[in-house]
C-alpha cells in the first residue's frame, strides 16, 4: 500500500507540474496537429488514399510528440538536482519507474483522445460501431510506447544529448508496438467506412485487429516486466 501510494504521489506531481507550465501540452499537441496538417496535404485530396493513410499518420503523430513528452519527463528533476535526491529515498526504484510511467501513460492516451477527432476530420475517417475495440487500441499502444519511452528517458537522463540519443535507442525497439497499433486502427477505421456491399467482411476484419490488439498486449506485458525488472539498474549506472 505504501508503494502505491508512493507511485501516485510521483505521477501527481509531475501532474501538477505540467498543470502549472503546460509546456509539453503546448508543445505535443502543436506538433501533433502541425504533423496531421502536412500530412493531409501532401497526401492529396483522394479519400482512398487518405482512408489508408489515417491508422499511420495518427500514430505517427503520437509517437514524435511522445518523444517531446517523454524527454521532458525528468527534466525538471535533472534542472533542479531532485532526480538524485529521489533516488536516495527509501523507495524501490521500481516505483519510481511505475508513476513516471503513469503520468506518461495518461499524459498520451489524453493526447491520442484530442488527436483522433482532427485525424477523422482530416482524412475522411470516422469511429464507426466499433469504437471501443478503437479505444483499447489507443490505450494499448499508448501504454506500450510510454513503457519504452519512460525507461530510456531515464536512461539517457544524465546524458548530453539525451535528446537526439532518445530515439534513436528507443524507436528499434518500439518497432513492433507501433506496428500493431497501426495495423489495428487501420482495419477498425476501414471498418467504419464499409460500403453496404461489403458489410459482411465486417467480422474478418474485426477478428485481425483483434488479433493485432492481442499481439500489442502480449508486448506490453513482455516490455511492463523486463523493463521494471532492470530500471533500478539503468539509474544507478
Amino acid at each position: 500500500m505504501s508503494e502505491l501510494i508512493t507511485l501516485l504521489t510521483i505521477a501527481q506531481k509531475d501532474l501538477r507540474q505540467e498543470l502549472r507550465s503546460k509546456v509539453v501540452t503546448v508543445a505535443t499537441v502543436f506538433f501533433s496537429a502541425i504533423v496531421l496538417v502536412i500530412l493531409a496535404f501532401a497526401i492529396g485530396p483522394e479519400r482512398i488514399f487518405l482512408e489508408n493513410a489515417a491508422a499511420g499518420v495518427l500514430w505517427v503523430s503520437l509517437a514524435f510528440a511522445g518523444i517531446i513528452s517523454s524527454a521532458q519527463s525528468f527534466q525538471a528533476e535533472l534542472d533542479e538536482g531532485a532526480f538524485e535526491q529521489l533516488l536516495l529515498f527509501p523507495i524501490p526504484r521500481e516505483t519510481i519507474y511505475l508513476g513516471k510511467l503513469l503520468f506518461n501513460w495518461l499524459f498520451l492516451s489524453v493526447l491520442a483522445l484530442l488527436v483522433l477527432p482532427t485525424t477523422m476530420l482530416l482524412f475522411n475517417v470516422s469511429l464507426g460501431k466499433e469504437w471501443p475495440w478503437l479505444l483499447l487500441t489507443v490505450l494499448l499502444g499508448c501504454l506500450g510506447f510510454s513503457l519504452i519511452s519512460t525507461f530510456y528517458a531515464a536512461l539517457t537522463a544524465n546524458l548530453r544529448a539525451r535528446e537526439s540519443l532518445l530515439p534513436v535507442l528507443m524507436f528499434p525497439v518500439i518497432v513492433p508496438v507501433l506496428l500493431a497499433a497501426v495495423q489495428a486502427s487501420d482495419l477498425l477505421f476501414k471498418i467504419a467506412v464499409l460500403p453496404p456491399s461489403e458489410i459482411a467482411l465486417a467480422p474478418d476484419k474485426l477478428q485481425q485487429a483483434k488479433d493485432w490488439l492481442k499481439f500489442l498486449a502480449g508486448f506490453d506485458l513482455i516490455y511492463f516486466v523486463l523493463c521494471t525488472a532492470i530500471f533500478r539498474f539503468a539509474v544507478e549506472e
